[in-house]
């Protein structure tokens, strides 16, 4: 069979074809100066898969729930202005330093997904982005932060909360820490409260 047609066969391009004779990835020999014929029985290597694209959404506390659909359709408006094929939406309500968070850690572990887009990094994780990133692409595979602004003290707020608590049961025991917890928030949100009435005063 002659390069053309076999790769007419296969469904690439001619140079493409040429590209894996001249590589050694299909066998033939060459008949004349211009003649490349293809030994019969040979199969064209496999395509690489295509990239498979997750939408990761994540907020802190089920109060936020409707930021999370939200959230979710701008990642999927954003997906498909950059011509991505969105294979899964995962979203999760949860704390950014929680590293228990069960549907991040499937996607983590999900081989086939190379491209996870995410708003914010803080939105993937409030601690250790660069070491999931450099992780994920030791695997060749990546994560895509659509927005590198800051995201809002809301949400950071609540991830702080999670902080304090983790480290005030480990000093007074689960029921004073959250007694101890409550006090520590609500200070820093009389201090946010007075911060933003300066500003604005």
């Amino acid at each position: 069979m002659k390069l053309s047609d076999y790769a007419k066969q296969m469904g690439v391009r001619y140079e493409t074809a040429w590209r894996w004779y001249r590589d050694g990835k299909i066998q033939g020999r060459r008949v004349g100066p211009r003649t490349i014929i293809i030994t019969e029985g040979q199969e064209a290597p496999a395509a690489p898969a295509p990239q498979q694209v997750a939408i990761y959404a994540r907020v802190s506390s089920a109060e936020n729930r409707s930021n999370l659909d939200s959230q979710a359709e701008r990642l999927a408006a954003y997906c498909m202005a950059r011509g991505y094929q969105v294979a899964k939406v995962v979203k999760e309500v949860g704390s950014g330093v929680n590293d228990g968070r069960p549907k991040l850690l499937a996607l983590l572990e999900e081989q086939s997904i190379g491209l996870i887009v995410v708003e914010h990094q803080d939105r993937l994780t409030r601690f250790g982005f660069r070491y999931l990133d450099t992780l994920l692409k030791t695997q060749g595979r990546a994560i895509e932060v659509v927005n590198q602004a800051e995201n809002g003290t809301e949400d950071l707020l609540a991830d702080l909360t999670a902080i304090v608590y983790s480290f005030c049961a480990r000093l007074y025991g689960q029921r004073r820490a959250k007694r101890k917890t409550e006090v520590i928030v609500r200070e820093l949100e009389a201090k946010e409260a007075k911060g933003d009435g300066d500003a604005t005063g």
